[in-house]
């Protein structure tokens, strides 16, 4: 059997942080699970600061379908995690299955990869408390407030978890991440 790899989404989860590592996934041969509030098709977004702005622009981009609901996830299936970045996590936060799924990877120590806004999950999860992470730095805040070090760097790793500021990132913390997921399936 495959080991299996749960991706957490919504509406306005960053296409460039999602459908990176779902291919990363499936290229190793596992199994690249997404996961929504409900099982459906998500609307994901393209972010990016253009040249002379200071705020992130927003702009429509893919669909993708979660195969399976918060609620009917059982963490103890799954080797790792990934949490996407973009707005979806500023809702996806104050769900309280995907809080106990998040929260089961850092207690099993599996490994587990965070972008962006995606701190905004792991921060509502109380997990990040003591560690050093990368998140965009307009997340810093969200980062102290939860008792973490913001770390400005495209690679960040501190136990089982690895972090990375925006897509930008992924060619590094991306490749981090899938050495952790290999390491812990010998």
């Amino acid at each position: 059997m495959k080991p299996k790899i749960l991706i957490p989404i919504g509406d306005a989860s960053e296409a460039l942080d999602t459908v990176y590592p779902i291919w990363r996934v499936i290229e190793e041969g596992w199994d690249a699970v997404v996961a929504g509030p409900e099982k459906r098709i998500y609307h994901l977004v393209m972010h990016e600061i253009p040249p002379g702005w200071d705020l992130t622009k927003e702009s429509p981009s893919y669909h993708w379908p979660a195969s399976i609901a918060f609620r009917d996830v059982n963490p103890e299936e799954y080797s790792g995690l990934f949490v996407s970045g973009g707005r979806a996590p500023e809702y996806l936060r104050y769900n309280e299955d995907l809080l106990r799924i998040t929260r089961h990877f850092f207690e099993a120590n599996k490994p587990v990869a965070v972008v962006c806004h995606g701190v905004e999950i792991v921060a509502a999860a109380d997990v990040i408390r003591g560690r050093r992470m990368a998140t965009v730095p307009k997340c810093k805040l969200d980062v102290e407030f939860s008792g973490g070090t913001f770390v400005n760097d495209r690679c960040v790793r501190d136990g089982n978890m690895v972090s990375g500021r925006t897509w930008h990132d992924n060619p590094y913390f991306i490749g981090e991440w899938m050495r952790m997921l290999r390491e812990s399936m010998k």
